[in-house]
Parts: structure tokens; C-alpha cells; sequence
């Protein structure tokens, strides 16, 4: 099965494989150690939308005929074909098909979910697998970027291809980074500017650039070698020119708003 970049592919349960590359590789691994990924249901949505099964693919029956240490005179790829669904598959991101508001406000961004691996507690996810592809951005009235917020989820984001929408600066294709759950996040300030002063009007987001996220209700831990070697030591800074917006109301507006229910009050 050959992965090209811009697809990913996935390894089920209790089988051998092997690797083999082709020139420098860089990739991302994701390995979970209960159930399996599925496609995450699509409720209202309907029959078809963000990856459709038609768009996976499995390697047909092969062999290879050679010997390999550990294995005696052959080789554990001797005999390599299938029966029935529990096959390993590739996916290329390009035919997600992507569903987004079209009205006002910033959509979840479960609706950029690619595989899921659901836990025992219903709507509870161990792992997704979420990508936010090249798109229109048409809402009105609304902070279009990825909102700031904090939720009990654990966030990994790693870049394919491109620059990421809600940091143009820093962040390299084959970078990452980790927002631990209850951890606040959001866009840059440079982001955060552009966004507020460009008027709305419909724009491709993310044309060149495929970004993907890993979420899990389960925290994760850093390795030393990580935290020591690979740690941009200057992250937060990209926060730092984000500037207070909230202004104290006026005493004229306070009682302009109290007003009205004064008066209700009397009567």
C-alpha cells in the first residue's frame, strides 16, 4: 500500500506490518489501544458527507518472497491477502467532503471529523481524527477564525502542508502543537487583527494548506526527550499583543438599560 503525502492510512489491531520510505519522511502517528475508528455518525447531515466510504481504499492480496531475520527461511509478508473487513486502508484528505455554516458563527469543529475512535460513555471520543481543508468562509457578523475557548478535550494540532489559518507565523509543516485539556487557546494576534478589521465577505480559507487535529478525552504526556528538545520556548508569545476590549458601560447607558424595567416594576 503506498501513502502519499496528503493521505493517511490506517493500521488495524494485531497485524504485522513494515515500513519503507522512499527519500526523506516525515509523518504523524496516532495509536490508540482500545476499540477501532470508525466514521463518526452523521445525524442530520444525511447518507453522505465528510469522508465518504467510498473514498478508502485497502491493498489488494500480495506476497513477498524473501528471507528476513527472525523468521527462520521466509518472510511474515510471505502470504498477504484478505477475507472480509478487517483490512488496513488509506484515505487521501482531498476528498473530504466539507460541510460549514453558511449563516453566522463558528461551527464546531467536530464537523471536520475524519475517524473517530468512541469510547464506552456515549459522545465521548478516545481519539478523533479532525483535518480543516481548504474552504469557503461566507458568515456574517461573525469572528470567522477558530473562537478562543478551553473545553475538556486534549488538542494536538500538527500542520500537513501550508500555513494554518489561526497562526500564519511559526508554525512549520511538520510541527505541532498541544493545548492540554482546560488549557485556553485560540488565534495569534496577528490573526486576531486581521480577522476583526476584513470585511466579510466570502473567502477561500486554507487554499495549499491541509492542517489536522488529534483529540481525546484523555490527557496526554510529553516525552522528556519533547519537552527538552523540541519545545519553541517563545509560543506564548504570539499572544502577548492580543489587546483588552472590554470598556466599562457609561452610568447614563446603565440607566438607560435599567429604565425600561423600573418602570415595569412601579406600574
Amino acid at each position: 500500500m503506498l501513502v502519499e503525502p496528503n493521505e493517511i492510512c490506517v493500521i488495524q489491531l494485531g497485524m504485522r506490518f513494515n515500513v519503507s520510505v522512499m527519500g526523506e519522511s516525515r509523518g504523524y502517528v496516532l495509536e490508540v489501544f482500545d476499540s477501532h475508528f470508525i466514521l463518526p455518525d452523521l445525524g442530520p447531515i444525511g447518507a453522505n458527507g465528510l469522508a465518504n466510504p467510498r473514498d478508502f481504499l485497502s491493498p489488494v492480496a500480495w506476497y513477498e518472497d524473501r528471507e528476513v531475520k527472525g523468521y527462520e527461511d521466509h518472510s511474515p509478508f510471505d502470504v498477504v491477502a484478505w477475507h472480509g473487513n478487517y483490512t488496513p486502508y488509506k484515505y487521501n484528505l482531498k476528498n473530504f467532503m466539507v460541510i460549514n455554516a453558511v449563516a453566522f458563527d463558528h461551527a464546531d469543529p467536530s464537523i471536520f471529523t475524519v475517524l473517530t475512535c468512541q469510547s464506552t460513555r456515549p459522545g465521548v471520543a478516545i481519539a478523533d481524527f479532525v483535518i480543516f481543508p481548504p474552504r469557503w468562509g461566507v458568515t456574517d457578523n461573525t469572528f470567522r477564525p477558530p473562537y478562543y475557548h478551553r473545553n475538556c478535550m486534549s488538542e494536538f494540532m500538527g500542520l500537513i502542508l501550508g500555513k494554518y489559518e489561526a497562526k500564519e507565523s511559526g508554525f512549520m509543516p511538520g510541527g505541532c502543537t498541544l493545548h492540554s485539556m482546560m488549557t485556553p487557546h485560540g488565534p495569534d494576534a496577528e490573526c486576531f487583527e486581521k480577522a476583526s478589521k476584513e470585511p466579510l465577505a466570502p473567502v477561500r480559507v486554507a487554499d495549499g494548506t491541509q492542517a489536522f487535529m488529534f483529540e481525546s478525552s484523555l490527557s496526554f504526556r510529553v516525552t522528556d526527550w519533547a519537552n527538552k528538545t523540541k519545545v519553541d520556548e517563545n509560543y506564548y508569545t504570539c499572544w502577548q499583543p492580543l489587546k483588552k476590549h472590554f470598556t466599562q458601560p457609561t452610568s447614563s447607558a446603565v440607566q438607560a438599560q435599567e429604565g425600561p424595567s423600573k418602570k415595569k416594576l412601579k406600574k
